[in-house]
């Protein structure tokens, strides 16, 4: 079992810059995919980047990349996403999930998640 907690979300303006956090408990994550996810009002939870724990591997959704990074903390056992150059189409609850296994853009195939945080960027 893998509990996640984000943390980080908040209100920002356009141009500004967030970092997320997500602090992973309950067994080792080597062999994990992480995923941070974003859920628009109304749309539909996608991607947004994701990392193998062991390393070696990312990806980004092609509407950040450049601006995100995701990063992990192994001591820490948490995963980040630096945020820059947010803008108002950024906006939504942001989810880190975990998965067994490679990197998925499907989160149906992420068996762990958090509870969201909330990313609010105004014009």
């Amino acid at each position: 079992q893998v509990h996640l907690v984000e943390s980080g979300g908040g209100l920002v303006q356009a141009g500004g810059s967030l970092r997320l956090s997500c602090a992973a408990s309950g067994r080792t994550l080597s062999r994990h995919a992480m995923g941070w996810f974003r859920q628009a009002p109304g749309k539909e939870r996608d991607v947004v980047a994701a990392l193998l724990w062991s390393g070696g591997s990312t990806y980004y959704a092609d509407s950040v990349k450049g601006r995100f990074t995701i990063s992990r903390d192994n001591a820490k056992n948490t995963v980040y996403l630096q945020m820059n150059s947010l803008k108002p189409e950024d906006t939504g609850v942001y989810y880190c999930a975990a998965r067994m296994g490679y990197i998925n853009y499907d989160p149906s195939e992420y068996g762990y998640w958090g509870q969201g945080t909330q990313v609010t960027v105004s014009s």
